[in-house]
């Protein structure tokens, strides 16, 4: 969206420092905070963080042609533009302008958040929606302030429904997005373990996700929450309005196969084509949401049968005759045994599980993982390889044949040259790991 000068003056909490002679007020122009990306023409906004400082390119964005800029520093002048603006923080301000314009375009807006499965249901949400509105969304997992912004940003003038996921790594974080996002309708999609390391326990965590009712519209303005049917949920959450809880046993004639899942719900069959239960969950959030809105029961089909997932999400890949599973987009107990439940139900042997560390599992993290361990112990004639210091620890509690790496590389070579073809390889792990290098490193080492 593009602003002139008196749209933001009247949008932020900041003050003219200098303005040219001939400047045009009512001009419209873009806001930049890269001079990576900037254009000739834009303003730049440059934002301050822990190990960076934007305020260091004013004068690179000024010779790439910004007409103005914002700043945090009073003396910071270059009066080589049209105008100059002083804000007490740089982050507040684009936050600010984000939400002048989620005013302005005025969509219903539909905040996701959850400990696994967010961007899942996020996308499944976009998939019902966008068959029936005009719809935006968080790209990939863009889910902090940044992100925020960056999604409003891009929003069209003509955008009808807008879906925003929400992460956090603290408390405070969920409830600053909700504030500035003011969401219809708030949607938890699970309470887990991950941000365990930061947050200390369960009730932290879900006190924290929680937050995204802490702006979420009453029920006379056409609020709504929607969440798993969970008691961490229940016992935390916030919000006098109307509130719909929900879980796998609504789901009924439940068919799970390599590349379709079939469930009714409330006495309408509908299909993904996603494997597991916890996807079943998903999509049951996604109807609610659709539902509350009026979107017709065959569009909500439609966009689920539409549904794809986004990168190292449930990825297949056939690479030298065998077949890889690529979930390592992120990792913590919960997914990963939801994850290896469906791959050990719906996969023929040979199989074979290349598991890594879930990371932001605090002190209790080497028994999460003796747990998974423990859980594959109820399986038998899989081969299981595991990466890192913490997902040894899987390997030693599972009665399975496995082998230990303490890299990528060294798995990658074992896979070429001891895994039989036509095997089937699941790759679970957390982001940190990089699994995606032991697809690379398949495709391109030799087999000798």
């Amino acid at each position: 969206m593009q602003f002139n000068l008196d749209e933001i003056i009247k949008a932020i909490d900041g003050k003219v420092l200098y303005e040219s002679e001939n400047i045009d007020k009512k001009a419209l122009f873009d806001i930049s905070t890269d001079t990576r990306k900037i254009k000739s023409g834009d303003v730049y906004l440059p934002l301050r963080g822990e190990n960076f400082d934007g305020h260091n390119f004013i004068d690179k964005a000024l010779e790439l042609g910004a007409r103005g800029y914002f700043t945090q520093d009073e003396f910071k002048i270059n009066k080589n533009c049209d105008f100059i603006i002083y804000v007490k923080n740089a982050l507040v301000a684009y936050l600010e302008l984000a939400k002048y314009i989620r005013q302005k375009i005025n969509p219903i807006v539909v905040a996701i958040t959850g400990s696994c499965g967010k961007t899942t249901t996020k996308e499944m949400l976009y998939s019902v929606f966008s068959t029936q509105y005009k719809t935006h969304k968080t790209y990939l997992n863009h889910n902090n302030e940044i992100g925020l912004c960056e999604t409003m940003f891009t929003m069209p003038n003509n955008t009808e429904v807008l879906i925003l996921e929400m992460g956090m790594r603290n408390l405070g974080e969920i409830e600053l997005l909700s504030n500035y996002s003011n969401p219809d309708i708030g949607i938890i999609s699970n309470i887990g373990c991950a941000h365990l390391e930061r947050l200390g326990t369960l009730k932290n965590i879900a006190i924290a996700k929680c937050e995204i009712a802490s702006n979420l519209k009453s029920k006379d303005e056409g609020g709504l929450f929607i969440g798993v049917d969970c008691e961490q949920i229940k016992d935390n959450l916030k919000y006098d309005g109307k509130k719909i809880f929900v879980s796998l046993n609504d789901a009924k004639n439940i068919k799970i196969k390599a590349d379709l899942t079939t469930f009714d719900y409330k006495g309408t069959t509908y299909q993904i084509t996603q494997p597991g239960e916890y996807n079943i969950q998903n999509a049951i959030l996604a109807i609610e949401a659709g539902l509350s809105r009026n979107v017709e029961i065959k569009n909500i089909q439609k966009g689920l049968l539409n549904y794809r997932p986004i990168e190292k999400r449930w990825e297949k890949t056939v690479i030298k005759g065998l077949t890889f599973i690529n979930d390592s987009y992120n990792a913590n107990p919960e997914s990963m045994n939801a994850v290896l439940k469906t791959f050990l139900s719906i996969y023929p042997k040979p199989i074979v599980l290349v598991l890594g560390d879930m990371g932001e599992l605090g002190k209790d993290s080497i028994s999460y993982h003796k747990q998974v361990g423990e859980f594959l112990s109820n399986y038998k004639d899989i081969k299981l390889l595991t990466v890192g210091a913490l997902a040894r620890h899987i390997a030693r509690n599972a009665t399975l044949e496995s082998v230990e790496f303490e890299n990528n590389s060294d798995c990658a070579k074992y896979i070429l040259k001891n895994i039989e073809k036509n095997s089937t390889i699941l790759l679970k792990a957390s982001r940190a790991m990089k699994f995606e290098q032991i697809i690379e490193m398949v495709t391109n080492y030799d087999n000798d």
